[in-house]
């Protein structure tokens, strides 16, 4: 690269890094500033609109698995762990509000978390969100992960968990890889079942939470945990 080529690309870089501390970024420059941290000494643009077109969206770019993100030409292993560095920091970051407040405090924050943790799944996973005494987070155990439109829940493994931790109340959180779809029939079953076994030890099941698409559904809201 010419020495009028490195000017232009150093220049270029230090725009994008004064319209991101003016606000004014939009989603692919946004993508572009935070590939040059990655790639120092290319032009990255084109990466950048390759990985808009190919994933839609920001969101979509960061929750995507390491080894899809290198089938993107020019995304080797480096780049696609630093991409997935945002991500892992994103998930830490709502764990760690979830861990220091009531998870009823703040409900968008607790969807917030549910989709961080699941939203781009290809298969289903089942975790379970034990809960103390103040309904803090306690622990985010993956309890299963299965297939597209599967993952087994074992309620006595539940309770012994919960038990083991001294939780007071759990969260079930899955995910169905298919957008727009609500809790099937085997779900609601299955949440009656673990809802009974706790309760015979008095732990309360708090919620049912459901990650389809950008969606977060509660079957508390929807009234289906009797």
């Amino acid at each position: 690269m010419n020495s009028k080529d490195s000017s232009y690309r150093i220049g270029h870089r230090e725009r994008l890094r004064k319209k991101f501390s003016d606000g004014k970024l939009v989603d692919y420059e946004l993508l572009e500033l935070l590939l040059t941290y990655a790639i120092p000494r290319c032009d990255v643009r084109p990466l950048a609109h390759q990985l808009m077109e190919n994933h839609g969206t920001l969101y979509n770019i960061i929750t995507t698995p390491i080894e899809s993100l290198m089938k993107n030409k020019g995304v080797k292993e480096n780049t696609a762990v630093f991409i997935k560095s945002i991500h892992e920091i994103m998930k830490r970051g709502a764990k760690d509000y979830l861990q220091t407040k009531p998870i009823f405090h703040d409900y968008q924050k607790l969807s917030e978390y549910c989709k961080v943790m699941l939203y781009g799944k290809q298969v289903e996973e089942f975790h379970i969100l034990f809960l103390d005494s103040e309904y803090k987070l306690l622990s985010d155990d993956l309890h299963s992960s299965g297939t597209i439109d599967w993952a087994a829940v074992y309620p006595r493994e539940v309770l012994k968990r919960a038990l083991e931790l001294n939780a007071t109340s759990i969260v079930m959180l899955h995910n169905h890889p298919q957008s727009m779809t609500s809790f099937s029939t085997d779900d609601i079953t299955i949440t009656t079942e673990l809802k009974n076994i706790l309760k015979t030890v008095n732990i309360d099941l708090f919620d049912h939470l459901l990650v389809s698409g950008n969606i977060v559904y509660s079957a508390k809201n929807m009234f289906l945990i009797k």
